[in-house]
């Protein structure tokens, strides 16, 4: 019986699932689940309120996206050491730290007016929130609590982080268009309670923690011994695996990743859209059928990465998503083009993910490969970021996205040929990457 209060309900829910022959580790899915989509909704939100900033502000584009930029960076930043605080400290902790540092910068800006306060709000405070609950948390569930469909299981909790940035939009420009963008950040807030009470309610740390063995194996794995000092957790790893060619391959490929989908549609395809005479909300609209479509193929994308070689899935994820960029430019803005370009882009939009984290896990261990891709994920927002930057001042001094959007689908076909210099890796679970000695 757990003595703290706030626990017995999960308690009672893993019982009544044990009864049912249903796995504990399902329910610790779900409440990350709609933790990853209602926080990745906040981080998608200033792809919708660059417009209003600039008409009640005056800010020009690349200011904005210099804020933008921060917070990317933060949030890539934060991942490997959310991963250390995870174990440490445990998901759970993190998780509503997190939740209410993201709310308390929200509510914090209804009342900015200058810039250095939207770049400590949105980019500071804002950044490292989103950056405890990114996809480190979902790699830390997945690894933590499923042997077995861990490639399902990242592949669902990926498509809730990418699709809560691309549904949510349109219900913010909605708001920010009738009722102004504090509204629509008060509705976020909201969000974010309603997530913070599902992670007190069912979040559990470990598997062990309920005398359950993780999903797909028979008996309960002992936990390991305490880590030292979070910080140190996270740069001993990254020592440990700077040294291996693999790290390097992963860390560039998802760089690339970043900077084709967060830092560039994410936050410039609506003004991109304004820019060809189709308004916010028909633009976020587009942005919500990718959503769709990339919770189909990520999900599809985790099944397939349980199944077959994880680099020649990359391959063609990347080749596939440059091509697409690349196409998008002489859809002329239409309907139809817009609609094949949603289709196309929103199926490949982050299916990158489960066959990334499969590929950290078998090559880094079991016990690491949190923190190890968490480092890998710093370097996906550290592309966002420059992207994010860069095509913000392509538009405001050469009056065009365009060039952004060409030099984006061109490093996604250099990625897919990297990728595929891994040679071919070790069994799932069995580390093959040791750092390089002297």
């Amino acid at each position: 019986m757990a003595t703290d209060p706030t626990l017995r309900l999960s308690d009672a829910v893993a019982k009544g699932f044990a009864r049912r022959g249903i796995h504990y580790g399902w329910a610790v899915a779900g409440v990350t689940f709609l933790t990853m989509l209602v926080t990745a909704g906040a981080v998608g939100a200033p792809g919708v309120l660059i417009l209003p900033l600039q008409k009640e502000f005056g800010w020009d584009t690349a200011t904005i996206g210099s804020a933008l930029a921060v917070r990317l960076v933060l949030f890539g930043l934060m991942g490997p050491f959310a991963a250390a605080l995870m174990n440490r400290y445990g998901p759970r902790r993190i998780v509503l730290l997190a939740l209410a540092l993201i709310a308390g910068g929200l509510l914090a800006s209804l009342g900015m007016s200058q810039v250095w306060q939207l770049v400590l709000l949105w980019g500071v405070v804002v950044g490292i929130g989103t950056g405890l609950t990114a996809l480190v948390l979902g790699a830390t569930v997945a690894t933590r609590w499923f042997s077995h469909r861990r490639g399902l299981v990242v592949g669902l909790l990926t498509a809730s982080s990418a699709t809560g940035q691309l549904v949510v939009l349109p219900l913010l420009a909605a708001l920010t268009e009738s009722l102004g963008w504090r509204a629509a950040l008060l509705v976020i807030c909201a969000l974010l309670l309603t997530a913070g009470l599902g992670v007190v309610a069912l979040m559990r740390d470990r598997p062990e923690d309920l005398g359950l063995a993780p999903y797909g194996e028979t008996h309960p794995v002992a936990a390991p011994a305490m880590p030292g000092p979070s910080a140190n957790g996270a740069l001993s790893a990254l020592r440990d695996a700077a040294g291996t060619r693999v790290f390097w391959v992963l860390f560039a490929t998802f760089f690339i990743c970043g900077a084709s989908t967060n830092g560039l549609i994410q936050t410039h395809f609506i003004p991109l859209c304004a820019d060809y005479g189709i308004g916010p909300v028909q633009g976020a609209s587009v942005l919500a059928a990718m959503g769709v479509f990339d919770f189909v193929g990520t999900v599809a994308s985790g099944w397939l990465s349980d199944r077959y070689d994880n680099r020649w899935l990359l391959f063609w994820y990347y080749g596939l998503r440059g091509l697409s960029l690349m196409f998008l430019p002489f859809s002329d803005f239409s309907f139809v083009g817009l609609s094949l370009f949603a289709v196309f882009y929103g199926l490949d939009w982050i299916a990158t993910v489960p066959p990334t984290v499969r590929l950290t896990a078998a090559r880094f261990g079991r016990e690491r490969a949190n923190l190890v891709f968490g480092w890998i994920f710093a370097g996906h927002q550290l592309g966002a970021a420059t992207i994010a930057y860069g095509a913000g001042l392509s538009r405001t001094e050469l009056a065009s996205y365009l060039p952004a959007f060409f030099a984006a689908g061109a490093l996604c076909l250099a990625a897919a040929g990297l990728i595929l210099t891994l040679g071919r890796p070790a069994p799932q679970g069995v580390p093959t990457a040791t750092p390089a000695r002297a």
